[in-house]
């Protein structure tokens, strides 16, 4: 198993353990910050040994689902994704795409 996939099994790993927490939205965003700060730091890490990296669109796809807190600081400690434009244009978009989902939830809630 590569560790693109384990990623994805630690996410859902999370959505089921957060929903068995209380206040699970909370521990939620926790969780996936946290995952996702790390998922940052494995792939800085993978960019200096040459080794296979975690695609893009699995580190957006983290951030969408409510790690861009997480993404943000990654992007600062480990000084990783921080002058790729395309990325930085698509990882804008899911943040604002992430705020206008959790704004349209929090207001029909």
């Amino acid at each position: 198993m590569n560790f693109n996939n384990f990623g994805y099994l630690l996410l859902a790993s999370a959505a089921a353990g957060s929903a068995c927490l209380p206040h699970p939205f909370v521990m939620w965003l926790l969780i996936v910050n946290l995952l996702t700060l790390a998922l940052y730091g494995v792939d800085k890490r993978a960019a200096y040994k040459a080794r296979r990296r975690v695609p893009e669109f699995t580190l957006l796809l983290f951030g969408y689902a409510g790690g861009w807190i997480g993404a943000i600081l990654g992007q600062q400690l480990f000084r990783h994704k921080t002058q790729k434009q395309p990325f930085k244009t698509w990882f804008a978009i899911s943040v604002i795409l992430n705020l206008v989902v959790m704004g349209a939830v929090w207001w029909l809630i």
